[in-house]
């Protein structure tokens, strides 16, 4: 059996800041699932947040002494079986006991560490992976490893390395003296490693692994353009014929209208108006007009530009206009959250303004709208619009990412529609896109068509997971 080794600075459920964690929770299973070729482990640190979790179920298994440049640094690897899956904590007292994952002054020195770490790990198991599956610049740092020193020292010579960007933006970005005081790389890969000066920890695992994915296909294409790459692109058109996308899935057993205990109501296409029951307790729940004849727009985000909320504040008095209603739940930007409280202030019955992360609630909201917007600037893939699709809730998105990937106009003839797309980053054509997904919800025999036609597209990680062990295949047999 082939064994696939995924690293990643978080994973659902046991630390999770955003989008990365739930497909760390999600794709490892899907491929045991999908392959019985592949034997699936995962890494990840051993986070304050994640002791306080799972304290008492992980069992020490072995420990380490991990060379960082001069440093000489205890290691401890725990060990929880979950679900068929191998989960391994790396363990540091001094890097991971601390109250928030990231934003820490050592980042760097932390996720060298962590990287460094996963090999000893694999050491002390005696683990030869064929497949090392890093995710985001945290773990960069693995494929740099096993490419300028375990592999020429003669070591894990057939395996693989695969870096999955998730988001450009983030790439872990140092002063020049980390590289030897830091990492222990010797000046004569710099070349590796540098960029503008500085060292970028991206740039490193994108030159050396074997293989490239971005979370959609639209996206490994919007990364080799000045626009999109956060300054990347140069080395992204270096390596074209490396870097490919697959589409990210959703985790169909966690959101499902028909089994989830959170909603008032169960629904499937069938028992389509049973939604209607979610929607009245929604609103009874937020202080909103209660009249399931009005549709309701759910906007549930991180409240910064990037998501497209500039658009949003621009025209939400001419979305006023209308005959509607606003949910916003999330948390981000001061400006957007003072904002869209004062909204809600403005607007009493017809806006509700949540400041919180709130998964439970995400849901509520999700099967108690009518439509739902996320017009981003830039969207690597987005899971909030196929979390929508699957809950009944028709999406109005920017053709950016993974929207662009996932969600067809109404209009397109060639394939089915299954939402609202439009085009340039602007607030007048979202409006318009606003405007027609409210005329269609006035028609309520074509726009309940259409929320049943969209609740049945696939967007299980099934789909991807195909995609992935197609790949690794490729790798394997290259």
């Amino acid at each position: 059996m082939k064994q696939v080794v995924f690293v990643a600075a978080e994973v659902h459920p046991f630390a999770q800041t955003g989008g990365l964690a739930e497909v760390i929770g999600s794709l490892p299973q899907a491929i045991k699932e999908t392959s019985r070729d592949y034997q699936v482990s995962v890494v990840m640190p051993y986070y304050r947040v994640v002791q306080k979790k799972i304290r008492d179920q992980v069992k020490l298994i072995a420990t380490a002494e991990v060379m960082l440049a001069w440093r000489r640094l205890y290691c401890g690897f725990l060990h929880l079986n979950e679900g068929g899956i191998d989960y391994y904590f790396i363990d540091n007292q001094y890097y991971y006991d601390r109250d928030e994952l990231y934003g820490h002054y050592d980042d760097g020195e932390r996720f060298a560490f962590f990287g460094k770490a996963v090999f000893h790990l694999l050491d002390a198991i005696h683990l030869t992976p064929d497949i090392l599956h890093t995710h985001d610049w945290h773990s960069a740092m693995v494929n740099v490893y096993l490419d300028i020193l375990y592999k020429k020292e003669g070591h894990l010579l057939n395996t693989k390395s695969i870096f999955t960007i998730h988001n450009i933006q983030y790439q872990g970005i140092f002063p020049p003296e980390i590289l030897e005081d830091v990492l222990g790389i010797s000046s004569q890969y710099r070349h590796i490693m540098e960029y503008n000066g500085l060292v970028n920890f991206m740039k490193g695992a994108i030159t050396t692994a074997d293989l490239v994915t971005t979370v959609s296909p639209r996206y490994a294409k919007e990364i080799r353009t000045a626009q999109f790459a956060c300054g990347l692109e140069y080395i992204t058109r270096l390596h074209p014929e490396k870097i490919e996308g697959i589409l990210n899935g959703i985790n169909t057993v966690f959101y499902d209208p028909n089994h989830d205990p959170i909603l008032s109501s169960l629904y499937t296409p069938k028992t389509f108006h049973q939604k209607a029951i979610n929607k009245e307790y929604l609103q009874k729940s937020l202080g909103l007009v209660q009249d399931t004849t009005i549709p309701m727009i759910a906007i549930i985000s991180r409240l910064v530009t990037q998501k497209g909320l500039n658009l949003v504040v621009d025209v939400f008095r001419d979305m006023m206009e209308l005959p509607c209603q606003i949910i916003i739940l999330g948390k981000g930007d001061d400006y957007y959250q003072e904002k869209f409280v004062e909204l809600a202030k403005e607007y009493p019955g017809r806006v509700a303004s949540i400041i919180a992360f709130d998964i439970n609630l995400s849901k509520k909201i999700y099967a108690g709208s009518d439509i739902f917007l996320m017009p981003s600037k830039m969207e690597p893939c987005g899971l909030s619009q196929m979390i929508a699709c699957r809950y009944g809730t028709v999406p109005i998105v920017r053709a950016t990412g993974g929207l662009f990937d996932s969600i067809k106009d109404v209009s397109d003839t060639e394939e089915k529609g299954n939402g609202f797309v439009f085009k340039d980053f602007d607030a007048g054509q979202m409006l318009e896109k606003v405007k027609e997904a409210i005329a269609l919800y006035q028609e309520p025999p074509q726009f309940k068509k259409l929320a049943k036609h969209i609740m049945s597209v696939d967007f299980s990680w099934n789909v991807s997971a195909k995609r992935y062990i197609e790949k690794y295949n490729q790798l394997l047999n290259h």
